[in-house]
């Protein structure tokens, strides 16, 4: 079998590294992992300039996204424009570019990192939320249109983890009181998430398409 092609974004921290590190040491992948300097999601000719150079992608995993907290009240134009532009608008563009290879070949595997804030939310989330929701919208809406050239299509929706982003948003005494109200007891691991999706691009996943996975160790149940 031939080594798949994989173009992870957002690998140089938090799930995405977990993502690279995971899949770039098998010999079944042949990972992309571009930095910003390479591929600009807030840029549509950056984005296309990298596709154009790099070739088909069999596997297409959109990881990279920011949380920008905000009350209503002090959302303004930059916030959205830069939310919209990473978290939402630069997965579509890249699921655009590398669905006609997908077609072509009658394969291929797209994985949108969305969040729990993609299912249920919070204050201070309202950004966050219309660009994760919209992400899961995506995925139902894409799963039914390339079903039928073997194209499958998921969203995941990690809970509280232990990243880089979390550190930023959540102080440590907040942190210590969402512990308690996840009933493992804990925040998950990147490497976690990342064999999950390990399994959701593999030649074992046959027939889960569509779907917004939560992985958050009971918080939502």
């Amino acid at each position: 079998m031939s080594r798949r092609r994989i173009l992870v974004t957002g690998a140089s921290k938090g799930i995405g590294k977990a993502v690279y590190e995971l899949l770039s040491g098998s010999e079944e992948y042949d990972v992309l992992a571009p930095p910003r300097d390479e591929m600009d999601l807030g840029s549509a000719d950056s984005i296309d300039r990298y596709m154009r150079e790099h070739g088909e992608i069999d596997i297409l995993v959109n990881n990279a996204g920011i949380n920008l907290l905000r009350p209503v009240n002090a959302i303004d134009e930059r916030s959205i424009s830069e939310m919209m532009a990473v978290n939402l608008e630069a997965p579509l563009r890249l699921i655009t570019r590398v669905v006609p290879g997908m077609q072509q070949k009658r394969f291929g595997r797209i994985i949108n990192i969305s969040s729990i804030w993609g299912v249920r939310s919070k204050e201070l989330r309202t950004l966050y939320s219309m660009t994760k929701f919209g992400l899961n919208g995506i995925t139902k809406a894409l799963a039914r249109e390339l079903g039928p050239y073997n194209v499958l299509i998921n969203s995941v929706c990690p809970g509280f983890t232990n990243t880089e982003l979390t550190q930023q948003n959540l102080p440590p005494a907040e942190q210590d009181e969402i512990r308690k109200t996840i009933p493992l007891g804990r925040f998950a691991e990147p490497g976690e998430i990342a064999r999950f999706i390990r399994f959701l691009i593999s030649e074992e996943n046959t027939y889960l398409t569509g779907q917004v996975l939560v992985i958050d160790g009971g918080f939502l149940a």
